[in-house]
């Protein structure tokens, strides 16, 4: 059961007869007093026990700024500040929870009907808004996206950041449009059956207007992460603080609507307790979701190839619903690239792809020469749809000297092969914005710290980083402007030319997954796979209803296929990403195939054959090397 309240009670919270009660919790303070600017008066708080302060205000009205003078000396703004009008060493605002919203009928999405798309606020549109992202979710819907997820937003810094340098975790950024903007947003997507998704960091905070320290004893130096001290969850006084992150994720969920998290790298939370810091806040957001009446999901990013993450409490597992799939993307990636520097030298092969896609983790226990020893543990137990599969994300680009998309790495075939092997994925499929038609703006990393020595250190740590991949070119300026600009889509090129071809693609691709159940089918006991020498991969998946059969070719030239294919049944061809209406070569594809004869796979490509009557094979698997 629950032991967090309904709604949170930290920060500045507004009650219905415009009295406003003020919370923080603040045990390294010896004294701690409101100030509003403008007003000399200090209001003293009262201590409320554990290490918390109160203060109830009567005739507070929202939008009103306020500080937290701690020890009589210096001001801060609110830990669990709602809103960071004039950013993030300015005062707090005071926050109506009042919206108007219109998703009283929104019942949520089923989690295997999610197709994810990640975006940045600030560089998905011209403007750079949360109102301004509204304008492109009808163009979303028609792709046949499904779910929107926001990278953080949380405040920080400037107004140029991945999100990732955010300091107050409940106070939505004031340059994207603050608390009522986001709910804009929100309430947009649910209007248009959109699930969002938000990405939170509980791992660290930026290190610029981090002022938690002051107040209590948020980290620990028990445990160090690669921002610097880990945040105290298993240490002395640590319930406080698993209650602050907890009790933003619940806050996303209630006040915001949020649909699931994307819990940002957490293999660098550190917490060895009975009931660690994951496992609580899976089983708070489970119990949140039944009060709710809609469903809410939690995705892990880790990089640890831990199916614990994903096993159930019962099976002392953490009980996340999701990973984000890193082998896919770098086992895809090698494959199409040929890139081998850094974590890149552990993939390569059609094995390493079709392990994958089979079984989840390609890295299960064996050694990984970039990490140089055993890595992972085995998987296969799991459903597919445990996994989000992906080509391209912001770090894969974005981590790169040159910030590259994939499409300035390959060709228009391999670009649509990999858009195939990812949306024909058993996995719950997700895109990087723009990816859907090849916009050729990079990604690059930037900030816009307020402290130049910091936004040097940054500059010079970026340079380190990339040592391991050889790449000789060094990474642009994090901190120049350019590096924020030249990041920003141009939205209109789907309109036009090849760039158009390539969004119908996609829009085609994701028609079929959702149209046939096979496609989507994430059990692994009815899936089959073969490898085919070291260029082909033959997957073969079914339902009750339907059966699929997919043939990969990542060789550069073109193959006559025999071998893998089904040896029964009425066969007709779905789609060849290869065809001349997508701009390939074949200039024709036959409608239907039979069993016994070859097929014609062209360089880099993918086939789609469906079954017109179940065969009444058995599905097995076999992904012996032929």
């Amino acid at each position: 059961m629950s032991h967090l309240p309904d709604v949170c009670t930290l920060g500045a919270t507004l009650d219905s007869q415009g009295s406003a009660r003020f919370r923080v919790w603040a045990p390294l303070v010896q004294q701690i007093a409101l100030r509003m600017p403008g007003d000399d008066r200090l209001l003293p708080m009262t201590r409320a026990g554990g290490g918390y302060y109160d203060a109830i205000v009567p005739k507070v009205a929202a939008g009103t700024r306020y500080f937290y003078r701690l020890n009589n000396s210096v001001d801060r703004p609110d830990p669990a500040s709602r809103f960071q009008p004039d950013g993030i060493h300015g005062p707090s605002a005071v926050v109506s929870s009042e919206f108007p919203w219109t998703d009283a009928s929104w019942r949520g999405l089923a989690w295997d009907d999610h197709v994810i798309y990640e975006t940045h606020v600030g560089t998905f549109s011209e403007r750079g808004t949360f109102a301004a992202m509204i304008d492109e979710l009808d163009e979303l819907v028609r792709l046949g996206v499904t779910a929107l997820e926001l990278m953080p937003v949380a405040q920080f810094p400037g107004g140029r950041n991945w999100g990732y340098d955010g300091v107050h975790h409940y106070a939505p950024q004031n340059t994207y449009g603050g608390p009522t903007g986001l709910k804009s947003l929100i309430d947009a997507c649910h209007a248009r059956s959109l699930a969002v998704i938000l990405d939170v960091v509980y791992n660290h905070l930026g290190p610029e207007g981090n002022y938690l320290h002051e107040f209590g004893p948020y980290f620990t130096h028990r445990y160090h992460t690669p921002w610097g001290p880990a945040i105290n969850f298993d240490g002395p006084e640590s319930d406080a603080v698993r209650e602050f992150f907890i009790g933003n994720a619940l806050y996303w969920l209630r006040e915001y609507h949020i649909d699931a998290l994307r819990l940002d790298a957490t293999h660098a939370i550190f917490d060895r307790s009975a009931r660690p810091l994951l496992r609580e806040l899976a089983e708070e957001v489970r119990h949140c979701s039944t009060q709710l009446g809609r469903p809410a999901y939690l995705i892990a990013e880790n990089n640890a190839n831990d199916p614990r993450i994903l096993a159930a409490p019962s099976s002392h597992g953490l009980g996340l619903d999701a990973v984000l799939h890193d082998d896919f993307q770098r086992s895809l990636h090698a494959l199409l690239t040929g890139e081998r520097g850094g974590y890149y030298g552990d993939f390569g092969r059609v094995t390493d792809f079709g392990k994958a896609v089979k079984s989840g983790f390609v890295l299960d226990g064996q050694y990984s020469n970039y990490r140089r020893r055993h890595w992972g543990a085995v998987a296969a137990d799991l459903p597919a749809n445990k996994f989000v599969a992906y080509a391209q994300c912001h770090d894969s680009v974005g981590n790169r000297p040159r910030s590259e998309r994939l499409g300035q790495l390959i060709d228009l075939e391999a670009l649509k092969l990999a858009a195939a092997a990812t949306i024909l994925s058993p996995a719950i499929p997700f895109l990087f914005m723009g990816e859907e038609y090849d916009d050729p703006a990079p990604f690059n990393y930037f900030i816009s710290h307020l402290d130049p020595k910091l936004a040097a250190a940054v500059g010079e740590g970026r340079r380190r980083e990339f040592a391991a991949f050889d790449w000789k070119v060094p990474p642009p300026d994090p901190q120049a402007p350019e590096s924020f600009l030249s990041s920003h889509l141009t939205r209109s090129l789907s309109q036009i030319g090849r760039h158009s071809v390539l969004w119908k693609f996609y829009q085609e691709l994701l028609r079929l997954r959702k149209s046939v159940p096979a496609i989507r089918q994430s059990s692994r006991q009815h899936q089959h796979l073969s490898v085919i020498g070291d260029k082909a991969l033959v997957v073969h998946r079914r339902t009750t209803e339907s059966e699929i059969c997919l043939c990969y070719l990542f060789d550069k030239r073109p193959l006559k296929l025999t071998e893998g294919l089904p040896t029964e049944g009425q066969w007709q061809l779905l789609l060849d990403t290869a065809e001349t209406r997508w701009d390939g070569p074949h200039t024709s594809s036959p409608s239907d195939w039979r069993p016994g004869s070859p097929l014609a796979l062209a360089p880099q490509s993918c086939v789609i054959l469906k079954t017109r009557g179940l065969t009444g094979q058995n599905i097995d698997v076999d992904e012996r090397p032929r």
